[in-house]
């Protein structure tokens, strides 16, 4: 099968003269199942309708190429939120944009799904728009903006849809598309799940639905407002469950956002048909001159094998976007897509990745939570494993080995995140095994994210003694498979919670384990996350207790620094954290330390009290000071 219409001469080529929908997204258009456009293009197209797709529209003239569509249009900010592809952590702007034929920034607009959305009521007037895709769904109640600093609206409100989709779209789309096929409007279709709509306050009668805060009570921006936020914060998440999931309402003004309950994750039947759909595995051809687009790379050769994560770490949208529940394909499907890999032209015999949101789930957490829903209360898997947690990977691993025998295989490798404490929670150690055997490429990226408990705490991760367990295996089996591999950590400074010591804590174990990451990762407040209603009120929304939140660019840069003690161009900031907590200790040359003192050599002090700068082990803070 061809790729779907971009241009106005390719919808004529395939015979039509108008679409029924037309996909208005925010990344350049590549037909892989990876891109959240690709899979809603081709299931609306196996449902029957006619779907053109305009990427990163700019002109009016875009807009205009493939005229109303019969249906609607359909808005995306692309495969991430618009803000987050456009800036880092500290507010600079990108240079370059991995879903952006070249791959340079400035293809999509700053909140691509409000400008879109605009434009489209400015040229067609009351067409109908429902938006869709992570940008739309993390922001779908109010939700504090990092880049403006304030609480902002729903984003059905700031947009004008008519409708907004939350989580994985498949079975949203068809049930909404045969609905407005059959003569419903957009603005009728108040029941579909997994769907927020708006209605004035006067003509919403509420049936066992939970109230949030409302936008004017949240945005307030003092202490009482920022209670309110964190109350919200948290309704949303215990709520976000398609088995005991409520319907969840907020006032904004005289108008009201209901969020009918989600809706159920596909079964393996629905998401395998899904992935047998005729995608390209490509992006469109006319991007060839352009360089292509670079957010193929790493998905072009990998296969995506689960969807939803238990860990649900407080951090991440994915559990707030696609749920806390395990869907899974089924083994005939993964190897189908497999061996249509193996075909490609350009594959060189190496599966990227056999994996998803966390590759090492395969099923539920615990056989309970089918029936009732996964816990409102509680974690799977933080800060201790529940003791309803099943450990088993024999059946990823029956996968793996099925996916290796394959002819042209030569190597599948896993470089989605492994839940490393799910995996030492096994006791059959054969996976592990297999895994530090045929499945790493010399490197095992993991996230323990930091050591100090307190930090672990507040991001909903395990404390620092499984990892260390984890880490202590991983070398007896490796040095046992006479190799060496290696454990890539991901590391995260300034997150909700990190005081200056504890950012020395974790330079110090850094120091100790011999570890000199390369990257370190500032927290990164995005819609919809736990952390960031941390970050922005202060408070833990489950307990609603304080929580210390960094927030200055000075100390975020010192917290940054001491991860990377090691690198001279961070000894000044890294002086500074020690000598602003009283670590004096810790400023030397001996082996505990993690800096030099200034003017080592010469310096007046050393000279004073002739010492040479062999002999200075510790700089320690004076009593009196």
């Amino acid at each position: 099968m061809p790729f779907l219409p971009i241009t106005k001469k390719e919808m004529r080529d395939y015979g039509w003269n108008e679409a029924d929908f037309v996909i208005v997204t925010g990344d350049s258009y590549v037909d892989h199942p990876s891109f959240g456009t690709a899979i809603i293009s081709r299931v609306l197209e196996n449902a029957g309708y006619k779907v053109c797709i305009l990427p990163q529209p700019k002109s009016d003239d875009d807009y205009r190429r493939f005229g109303r569509p019969r249906l609607s249009f359909l808005v995306n900010g692309g495969n991430i939120d618009s803000m987050v592809a456009h800036y880092t952590a500290a507010k600079k702007r990108r240079h370059d944009d991995a879903y952006t034929a070249g791959g340079k920034s400035g293809g999509r607009p700053d909140r691509a799904v409000i400008v879109y959305c605009k434009k489209l009521r400015e040229l067609y007037g009351d067409v109908p728009i429902a938006i869709g895709g992570l940008e739309a769904s993390l922001r779908r109640f109010a939700h504090y903006d990092y880049w403006d600093d304030c609480v902002r609206p729903s984003i059905l409100i700031d947009s004008g849809a008519d409708l907004l989709m939350y989580g994985m779209g498949e079975k949203h789309i068809v049930e909404i598309a045969d609905r407005l096929s059959g003569g419903e409007t957009l603005r009728d279709l108040k029941d579909i799940r997994g769907t927020c709509y708006l209605v004035k306050t006067n003509d919403y009668e509420a049936l066992n639905a939970r109230e949030c805060p409302s936008f004017e009570q949240v945005s307030r921006p003092d202490d009482k407002g920022k209670r309110q936020y964190a109350i919200s914060c948290r309704i949303q998440q215990e709520e976000h469950d398609a088995v005991r999931g409520r319907t969840v309402i907020q006032r904004h003004g005289d108008l009201i956002v209901v969020q009918n309950p989600p809706m159920p994750p596909l079964n393996t039947e629905e998401m395998d048909k899904v992935y047998s759909l005729p995608f390209m595995r490509d992006y469109h051809p006319s991007y060839e001159p352009l360089g292509g687009v670079p957010g193929i790379k790493e998905v072009k050769f990998s296969i995506i094998h689960n969807r939803g994560c238990f860990g649900a770490c407080n951090f991440c949208s994915l559990a707030y976007h696609q749920g806390r529940q395990i869907s899974s394909r089924s083994h005939e499907s993964v190897l189908e897509e497999a061996v249509k890999i193996t075909e490609m032209p350009d594959f060189k015999g190496y599966i990227h990745d056999v994996g998803g949101p966390t590759a090492n789930f395969r099923s539920p957490s615990c056989g309970a939570q089918l029936k009732r829903g996964l816990c409102a209360d509680k974690k799977c898997l933080a800060p201790e494993m529940c003791p309803a947690v099943k450990a088993d990977h024999s059946d990823y691993l029956q996968l793996l080995r099925e996916i290796r025998a394959l002819p042209k295989v030569k190597k599948v490798f896993i470089r989605s995140g492994i839940r490393f404490d799910y995996l030492i929670a096994d006791r059959d150690e054969t996976f592990f095994k297999e895994l530090i055997n045929h499945h790493i490429s010399g490197q095992l990226k993991v996230a323990p994210e930091h050591c100090s408990d307190n930090v672990l705490k507040a991001m909903g991760k395990p404390k620092i003694e499984v990892y260390n367990k984890f880490k202590k295996r991983f070398y007896e089996l490796t040095e046992s498979a006479g190799k060496k591999q290696y454990l890539v950590p991901y590391l995260m400074s300034s997150h909700p919670g990190s005081t200056v010591n504890d950012a020395i804590e974790l330079s110090r174990f850094l120091k100790k384990e011999g570890m000199h990451p390369e990257q370190v990762q500032d927290f990164y407040p995005t819609p919809g996350t736990v952390s960031t209603c941390m970050f922005y009120t202060g408070l833990d929304p489950y307990t609603l207790k304080p929580i210390y939140v960094p927030r200055t660019p000075e100390e975020k840069a010192r917290q940054r620094a001491l991860l990377q003690y090691y690198k001279p161009e961070n000894r000044a900031l890294v002086l500074s954290a020690l000598k602003k907590a009283g670590r004096y200790d810790l400023i030397g040359t001996g082996k505990n330390c993690l800096v030099a003192p200034d003017n080592i050599k010469g310096s007046p002090k050393a000279k004073k009290n002739g010492r040479s700068k062999k002999t200075i082990r510790n700089i320690h803070k004076p009593k009196n000071t």
